[in-house]
């Protein structure tokens, strides 16, 4: 199969000069719309019939006409080479202006407070750039799968991604429904935590039990949480704190609203790491696609900050 299809590859070389010769049947003409001198075009299919091993071309000292492989190999290439001008064609705007499809990977619990606001702005100044949010709270390569871009904690953004910041640096926490802490206490150090229940998280990266994270004294450290839950989904994880089956450990970002409204309550915030922030990364050649930059800039104007 590799032997075959290795001269119709090479092939194409001069498959334009055929087909200007074909739509003309004068090889002056054909040049003169290619550019180049007849002799060139005459040359160029040659060389085609040499790797096609038959004669494509009729010619006389009177006209020029095509045998029958040229009509057959015609009424094949024709319609391809079309094709081809389309797919250049089709690559070149998507080059030239913001269009296309732009595929994002976002963690779950970002869509509502990242993504969603700047939707309606964002989608009225680039009509022709068609958005995909896949949400997917787990690590996300999006050159393997197919992303033009992803958003994460700094943390989990690669090296050889570019980054840039959408907000500011955030803390993690312990957080519950005041109801919780009344019936069960409130932790007041770490290793209290083996009297909690905790709603736990499934990475989805990994498939193993998220370890609460934790520091003290420059120390940091580990701990294995019990309880009668497990979900994939911080959204949902926050609801079933909420609702007072258990505590949860999230972004302080997420539950702000809920703490100043007096939904949530938090604890051993002496004890919760911090976060660089959540990072727009993309690889750094996708830079240069104008849905991608416009995407990225937009973003950065927007401003957008979890404050600490």
């Amino acid at each position: 199969m590799k032997d075959c299809l290795v001269p119709t590859v090479r092939g194409l070389d001069g498959v334009a000069a055929f087909l200007q010769v074909a739509a003309h049947r004068n090889f002056r003409a054909a040049a003169a719309d290619l550019g180049v001198s007849p002799s060139a075009v005459s040359q160029a299919i040659r060389a085609l019939e040499a790797r096609v091993g038959v004669a494509l071309v009729a010619r006389s000292t009177r006209s020029v006409g095509l045998t029958e492989a040229g009509r057959r190999f015609l009424e094949l290439a024709g319609p391809a080479m079309h094709d081809l001008h389309e797919a250049f064609e089709a690559a070149r705007c998507l080059g030239e202006r913001p269009s296309g499809l732009l595929r994002l990977t976002v963690p779950r619990s970002v869509v509502a407070p990242v993504i969603r606001p700047i939707l309606p702005g964002f989608c009225a100044a680039c009509p022709d750039v068609q958005i995909e949010i896949v949400a997917d709270s787990g690590f996300a390569d999006v050159i393997r799968d197919g992303f033009d871009a992803g958003i994460r904690v700094g943390e989990l953004v690669h090296p050889d991604m570019i980054g840039v910041r959408l907000t500011s640096p955030f803390r993690y926490c312990v957080a519950g429904a005041p109801g919780y802490f009344e019936k069960h206490g409130r932790p007041e150090r770490p290793a209290d935590l083996s009297a909690h229940r905790a709603i736990q998280y499934r990475q989805q990266s990994s498939g193993r039990i998220y370890r609460w994270e934790f520091t003290e004294n420059g120390h940091e450290f580990e701990v294995d949480m019990t309880g009668p839950l497990i979900v994939n989904d911080e959204a949902l994880m926050l609801s079933l704190a909420l609702d007072g089956l258990g505590l949860a450990y999230l972004a302080e970002p997420l539950v702000r609203d809920h703490v100043a409204q007096g939904r949530m309550e938090t604890a051993l915030q002496a004890y919760c790491p911090q976060s660089p922030g959540l990072f727009l990364y993309y690889p750094s050649r996708a830079q240069s696609l104008p849905k991608l930059k416009a995407f990225v800039d937009y973003m950065i104007g927007q401003r957008f900050r979890f404050e600490a």
